[in-house]
């Protein structure tokens, strides 16, 4: 194959294969690595296709299918348990390439109307980090004056955000002006643009941890302020900015489970048949 062959595949080929081609630089299993994106690529196809199917327009060959055997269903099942809400990292940086293969990752989640609203920010500069610590503080100390006696004080114990440590920065924002998928599933649920955006965020956080990396959700700051601290687009709708690096410890249990603040309650209390 010439050069000029191998550059026109690689430009042709969709972002979720491009992210297979690079994924054994992390060093993991190819065909594990090709496994799991290839997971994640049907899902995201599933998804997608929802608006179609009742139409028979889109048509998939079963033999294409991969097929997910019982070990499989047990590691994806692992990967569920072994998902933390990360606040203490090591300092260690990400590997070159690592975060722009997440968010290639995110790209395939389900969207409604294949409206792909979500918009990444990666916070690099100091200064703009500083501001957002300082608006985490000033967050943090207004809703620990909500508490009152022991839980106040339990409240104060709690470290509820890796700001400083984790070697990278993350702000996600749906963009809910944009024109991509012509409105399709929002006329009267416009906060589904949001939801979507939340489905590549969970994307982000379990790829993110079969690569070993933990992702911490810091969700104590101001909205407003966030937007115009990172400088983006007034349609552009906050979900959350997010610590990524690699965990000081690993940990099947939520931290607020293990430090007493709440209990994880069975599933069956949260289903209602009608």
């Amino acid at each position: 194959m010439t050069a000029a062959n191998k550059h026109n595949r690689a430009a042709n080929s969709n972002p979720c294969e491009q992210a297979m081609a690079s994924y054994p630089a992390c060093g993991y299993d190819l065909a594990k690595a090709l496994n799991w994106m290839a997971s994640l690529k049907i899902i995201a196809q599933i998804g997608n296709s929802d608006a179609l199917a009742d139409t028979g327009s889109m048509k998939i060959d079963p033999s294409a299918a991969p097929h997910f055997d019982s070990a499989f269903r047990a590691r994806l099942h692992d990967l569920f348990c072994w998902r933390r809400d990360v606040r203490r990292f090591r300092s260690d940086p990400l590997p070159p390439g690592l975060l722009e293969r997440l968010i290639e990752i995110a790209c395939q989640a389900p969207s409604v109307g294949l409206s792909q609203p979500w918009r990444f920010v990666v916070v690099d500069d100091h200064d703009r980090r500083q501001r957002v610590i300082e608006n985490f503080e000033s967050c943090n100390a207004a809703a620990r004056n909500d508490y009152t006696g022991d839980l106040s004080t339990r409240y104060a114990a709690l470290k509820l955000a890796g700001l400083r440590e984790a070697p990278c920065h993350l702000a996600v924002f749906a963009d809910r002006s944009t024109a991509t998928g012509h409105g399709l599933g929002r006329r009267t649920m416009p906060e589904m643009a949001d939801y979507s955006v939340v489905t590549a965020i969970f994307s982000i956080w379990l790829a993110a941890r079969a690569e070993g990396v933990g992702v911490g959700w810091v969700s104590i700051l101001d909205p407003a302020m966030m937007a115009g601290i990172l400088d983006v687009p007034s349609t552009w709708h906050f979900i959350g900015y997010f610590c990524l690096g690699y965990p000081q410890a690993e940990d099947d249990s939520p931290e607020l489970e293990r430090v007493g603040w709440e209990e994880r309650q069975p599933a069956s209390n949260f289903v209602f048949r009608r």
